[in-house]
């Protein structure tokens, strides 16, 4: 079973969370501007790596914090956690 460490509350099960994500993805300076076109690549057409992901979490069902993790997709080993505002490492 997955457990992901929540920075606010601690260790927890995995079903206390929602997944919000790639955290490593840039999103668009100006969305405005973009075309149908262009938002359809920007929110569907991504890379599916295998090893290292930042993904974006909810602590949906404790503190509701949100913030960003590093795990390993193929192992999901979880490496450094950063609060939501914080800056990346």
């Amino acid at each position: 079973m997955l457990r992901i460490p929540c920075p606010f509350c601690g260790e927890r099960d995995y079903t206390e969370f929602a997944f919000w994500g790639d955290a490593s993805f840039p999103r668009p300076a100006d969305p405005q501007e973009l075309s149908d076109s262009e938002w359809s690549e920007h929110l569907f057409h991504r890379d599916n790596p295998a090893g290292q992901y930042l993904e974006y979490w909810h602590h949906a069902l404790g503190c509701r914090g949100w913030f960003i993790i590093q795990r390993d997709t193929r192992t999901h080993l979880i490496s450094p956690v950063c609060r939501g505002g914080e800056g990346r490492s």
